[in-house]
């Protein structure tokens, strides 16, 4: 594989999705993660959070993120999945980037991981589907809030099956130091009891690991098939954290976004 020269990606959207002083930020997060309830779901391995402007998602993400603050020492890899919305690309492009900086700081990708994915015909270099890309970034600085050092993994999903996916996910698997996070938010531009309805019944597919969610459905259906299917695979349970919309947060009813927050967790042994 190519790589360019390295490079740090700047953050895109800081000032747009999210705000792009530090201390902003870090207030608008720190408000967000307090809010969200406090559950201690069994330790996960994966979860799926929406990617939306914080001012709609935001509160919805944070429902997932705020449980991993107690993960924080432990986890040093994220494996970060999303799809592409500006550029199109065939398969799950890796950046050339050696890190991807936020307001909060730089978070160093791990060329390691990198390396390991780099033999499969699925795996691309593009810096282009990385450059503007919101779902990836988004993410970031609730990783950088909850977590402490983490190295990254980000793959941005374009034309690939979920057996594609899953196969990236299955040689990046690790152990307790690896989290999976799928960005993907659900229906968009329903009207809201139409969407609620709709998110309704994708959650519950995806709770019961069926990797058939359509792009109609979640807009990274994709990167979410694919951890469906790793899921089964590794017996993973899946759970709903929370299920809201940009009507219940800070849009009009007439035309909502969908969002959905999963975590994803190993069954605990049954005691005999």
């Amino acid at each position: 594989m190519s790589y360019s020269t390295p490079h740090v990606r700047p953050a895109a959207v800081a000032g747009m999705f999210y705000p792009a002083s530090p201390g902003g930020l870090i207030r608008d997060l720190q408000q967000m993660l307090d809010r969200a309830p406090s559950l201690q779901p069994a330790r996960p391995k994966a979860i799926i959070a929406p990617h939306a402007g914080y001012v709609y998602s935001g509160p919805i993400a944070a429902s997932v993120y705020a449980p991993l603050a107690s993960l924080r020492a432990s986890i040093r890899r994220v494996i970060l999945l999303g799809p592409t919305h500006r550029v199109a690309v065939d398969g799950l492009a890796v950046p050339s980037a050696t890190a991807f900086a936020t307001p909060l700081g730089d978070i160093p990708i791990d060329r390691e991981a990198i390396r390991d994915i780099d033999h499969l015909p699925q795996v691309v270099v593009s810096d282009a589907a990385h450059a503007l890309e919101h779902s990836l970034e988004v993410q970031l600085p609730f990783l950088q809030t909850v977590l402490a050092e983490f190295t990254l993994v980000p793959l941005a999903v374009g034309r690939a099956s979920a057996a594609q996916v899953a196969e990236v996910l299955e040689c990046l698997w690790g152990g307790d130091e690896t989290l999976i996070v799928i960005s993907s938010d659900l229906s968009h531009y329903l009207p809201y009891a139409v969407a609620r309805e709709t998110d309704s019944n994708t959650a519950r597919h995806i709770v019961a690991l069926e990797p058939h969610i359509d792009h109609q459905q979640a807009c990274g259906a994709t990167p979410v098939n694919g951890l469906l299917l790793a899921a089964r695979r590794h017996g993973l349970k899946a759970e709903l954290v929370d299920l809201r919309n940009s009507g219940d947060t800070a849009g009009d009813r007439s035309r909502v976004v969908g969002y959905g927050a999963f975590t994803f967790s190993a069954e605990p042994e049954h005691v005999h």
